[in-house]
């Protein structure tokens, strides 16, 4: 067989196996969501259009730990160094910017489109960030080597003052690599808090999302349950299990044990 019926063949063999135009459903398009915060500055906070690692939407544990924040700000926020991970739009991040976070780390899976929407609201919200305002978007992987994060900080700073942890419990599969990044990223210091917001969204599962924290007492953390909220509605409709729980968020706080004197 001659090189050109090799080529013609192989070309033929293309054209078979293409899907037709159309075959695939176009992606979905980005949406957005308006949230004022209680201080009066509006976020517009645009969410992926799809995304498998649900940054598509724009959590009630966010939300809730956004008001939480707001109502501890002194403690948690003004001055502070502030890292969240799994962060989808990033609103209680840019909130934290806001209101006066000395630095702020945004992260999420490193996900180009995850990446670069943490990106774009950091951009949306320049007109209500302050001059002062220090805040980057990253990529990161739970369980994986957190030095790139700890770069972010200035020289001498050795972690974070506050971790922000909103509706990522139902990854109960990584919650041993989630708790290592919190480990290795949180500053060793009485003061500093690891915040961890959660919905259970799957209530048959319930006792798997609150095995983290057991996880998080063997791993040397205080924990202290500091909010219980109910919201409105339940953020999927159709989904089965008990309608009261899958409306609730819980809040939970983290803090060095060895150093709760």
């Amino acid at each position: 067989m001659s090189s050109d019926d090799e080529d013609l063949i192989t070309g033929i063999g293309d054209i078979i196996f293409q899907e037709p135009s159309g075959y695939y459903p176009p992606p979905k398009p980005a949406t957005f969501e308006s949230r004022t915060l209680q201080t009066g500055e509006t976020l517009q906070l645009r969410l992926v259009g799809h995304n498998p690692l649900w940054g598509h939407h724009l959590w009630n544990g966010a939300q809730v730990g956004t008001d939480y924040l707001y109502d501890h700000a002194r403690d948690l926020v003004q001055g502070k160094t502030v890292l969240e991970l799994g962060a989808g739009a990033g609103l209680p991040s840019i909130a934290a910017a806001v209101w006066g976070a000395r630095q702020v780390v945004v992260t999420d899976y490193p996900d180009e489109d995850l990446v670069e929407n943490m990106r774009m609201n950091i951009d949306a919200a320049k007109d209500v960030l302050p001059m002062s305002a220090n805040i980057v978007a990253k990529g990161h992987v739970w369980g994986t080597s957190t030095d790139p994060l700890l770069a972010c900080l200035r020289p001498g700073w050795c972690g974070y003052d506050t971790l922000i942890l909103a509706d990522l419990l139902f990854n109960h599969s990584e919650h041993a690599a989630l708790l290592s990044t919190i480990q290795s990223t949180i500053v060793h210091l009485p003061t500093a808090r690891a915040l961890v917001f959660f919905t259970p969204y799957t209530p048959w599962k319930y006792d798997k999302d609150m095995a983290f924290f057991d996880l998080a007492r063997k791993g040397g953390f205080k924990v202290i349950k500091v909010i219980e909220k109910v919201m409105d509605k339940v953020m999927f409709k159709d989904d089965r299990g008990d309608e009261l729980l899958r409306r609730t968020v819980f809040g939970y706080e983290l803090s060095w044990e060895h150093l709760n004197v």
